[in-house]
């Protein structure tokens, strides 16, 4: 489901400064729209996750970069894992 900003900024409990600084640093890629940024709940999750590595874990700027960095290479990898498996298992003419 998409959201605007400010629906974005009250289910993530956001505050517009961390939200622009979080985009600026490309830690959050919302989408951009003629009508604005779109958020996913992908986005939501991805700044929960940024909260809880820097409050819970204490993580700085530089570590919160690798870490989202080797996250997105995860599942970047995990992507194309699943599709040569389906690219495997369509049958062959």
């Amino acid at each position: 489901m998409a959201m605007s900003k400010d629906e974005f900024l009250k289910t993530s409990g956001l505050k517009v400064t961390v939200l622009e600084l979080w985009i600026e640093q490309e830690w959050l890629l919302p989408e951009r729209t003629p009508s604005g940024l779109s958020f996913s709940e992908i986005d939501v999750a991805r700044a929960r996750l940024i909260g809880e590595l820097q409050s819970g874990i204490g993580a700085n700027e530089a570590g919160i970069d690798v870490i989202l960095h080797l996250m997105d290479q995860l599942h970047g990898m995990r992507r194309a894992l699943a599709e040569l498996r389906r690219e495997m298992q369509r049958p062959k003419d």
